[in-house]
């Protein structure tokens, strides 16, 4: 096929974004569309799955206007991991809105089953904690608070699904409901082992089998569009939760490759091979991908809190006036003059997992400064990376000498430089920043022939710059103690 191009669908928390990517890894076209964010109430956030929908088949056909290449041969989807959209088998019509991600309106359902003693079973089969994050307990919620719905899911007239789930559903006009082992692995369903719904702990959250979708290799075709979409019928040919296509876009094919995404928070991917390891230090085990029958098993660190902790320096401290200021502040000062900022806003993630953490600046003294304080607030992101990789090196027992970076924060060369000093260990930045977009479009080039295989794609890979330590170790453990020292005060007693 001459010049084959793939359309990358990356539906994100906040926005839906189509990216056409050409046989060499760049960018063609790209088109992006924001959407509502729904708050019910405090800590419950939901979105329109219509808005989801509309938001991502517009950016779709604009991309592929945009690019206008003769055929795009195949379509990758990444999408917000954990959200969840119960709709009707008939109609195809959402019975609720989605429930985000972040949403704690099921923290009651995890309390309980932790009083019920059950989170040891649960992170045995899943290789997660029991918390709100994750989908079973959305869907479970869902039964239980709308009349009926739980006798039309069990007659299998409702169905669930993550995002990706949905909109293929949508894109293949009801044909198709499926969804990958990335995927299904951040739903509390599936047991880490058998890659399959687990009996047992779909009894436990009352989920009905019938509800669920099919659950798939990460590349291979899944289905395709209806015609009246873009003209023409496009093969599904990819899919990955957003963090694990970034760590595919990342290269990370290794086992100890590590990635780390800074976003409003921080999202830390460890390849660990063929066989998952659980974590014995706070982290998560989850399904890089599947291809041709061969996963791929990695440790995961959620941050939560990173370049948030910049937004509140503007809006709430208001000490800089757009984000892009922080830079500029903090890199006027040599270092943080010993202030420590834990940006524990919303408790503490990986690998602490203390929801009852809250954020502190310790320190301060008559010759601290607003620098000062912006310097300490970047610092923070690069002391919390550490954290996890700490962890990381712990339960993989794996070396980490470098890791790959993507997101909007990534710009900020003196967070990369600190980054590195603190890790002692290279920080790699790309080329092309688009790692999780770029994931979804490997996955789906790999099932349709764009790319022959992972050393194919490796060859992609385009560094931009490595940032080298320099800092000495005496300095560095100086540093991270003084840390781990400010975040033990934030902790809860």
């Amino acid at each position: 096929m001459p010049n084959p191009a793939v359309l990358a669908l990356d539906q994100g928390t906040t926005s839906s974004r189509a990216i056409v990517f050409g046989p060499k890894g760049l960018p063609l076209s790209n088109s992006q569309i924001e959407f509502e964010q729904i708050y019910p109430k405090p800590g419950d956030v939901e979105h329109d799955p219509e808005a989801i929908w509309q938001s991502q088949l517009q950016t779709a056909r604009e991309a592929i206007t945009r690019a206008n290449v003769s055929k795009i041969s195949g379509i990758g989807i990444t999408n917000q991991r954990e959200t969840t959209i119960l709709w009707d088998r008939l109609t195809g019509k959402a019975v609720a809105n989605a429930i985000v991600w972040q949403s704690r309106v099921s923290a009651p359902i995890c309390d309980r089953l932790k009083q019920e003693g059950l989170e040891p079973l649960f992170r045995r089969k899943t290789g997660l904690v029991l918390d709100a994050y994750f989908s079973g307990t959305k869907i479970a919620h869902l039964l239980n608070s709308i009349d009926g719905l739980r006798t039309r899911a069990e007659r299998g007239e409702i169905l669930f699904g993550t995002v990706d789930s949905f909109l293929i559903w949508r894109l293949t006009g009801g044909r198709t409901h499926v969804t990958d082992v990335s995927n299904a692995s951040r739903t509390l369903l599936m047991d880490l082992e058998t890659l399959e719904w687990d009996d047992e702990l779909l009894k436990i959250l009352g989920v009905p089998r019938a509800m669920l979708p099919r659950i798939a290799d990460s590349s291979g075709v899944v289905g395709e569009t209806e015609e009246s979409l873009f003209g023409s019928r496009i093969p599904i040919a990819g899919i990955a939760g957003d963090q694990q296509a970034a760590t595919f876009g990342q290269c990370c094919f290794t086992p100890g490759d590590a990635k780390n995404t800074y976003g409003t928070g921080c999202f830390i991917v460890m390849n660990t091979g063929k066989t998952p390891k659980f974590s014995n230090n706070g982290l998560l085990t989850t399904v890089c991908w599947r291809i041709g029958g061969e996963t791929t098993y990695g440790l995961e660190g959620s941050i939560f809190i990173a370049g948030a902790v910049v937004q509140w320096l503007r809006d709430s401290l208001q000490i800089i006036a757009t984000s892009g200021e922080v830079e500029t502040l903090a890199g006027s000062v040599s270092d943080s003059g010993g202030v420590f900022m834990v940006p524990a806003f919303v408790g503490l993630g990986a690998p602490y997992w203390d929801s009852s953490a809250r954020g502190a600046i310790f320190g301060l003294t008559r010759g601290t400064t607003r620098a000062h304080i912006a310097r300490a607030a970047v610092d923070s992101i690069a002391y919390q990376t550490r954290d996890v990789i700490e962890a990381m090196r712990k339960d993989s027992d794996l070396s980490l000498e470098s890791i790959r970076v993507d997101g909007g924060a990534t710009q900020n060369g003196a967070l990369l430089q600190f980054q590195a000093d603190i890790l002692g260990a290279r920080v790699l930045r790309p080329v092309v920043a688009e790692t999780t977009a770029l994931g979804a479009a490997y996955l789906a080039g790999l099932a349709t022939g764009v790319w022959a295989n992972l050393q194919d794609i490796q060859k992609q890979w385009a560094l931009d710059r490595t940032f080298v330590p320099v800092m000495d170790s005496a300095t560095r453990e100086s540093l991270y103690a003084g840390w781990t020292d400010a975040v033990s005060r934030t902790r809860s007693r």
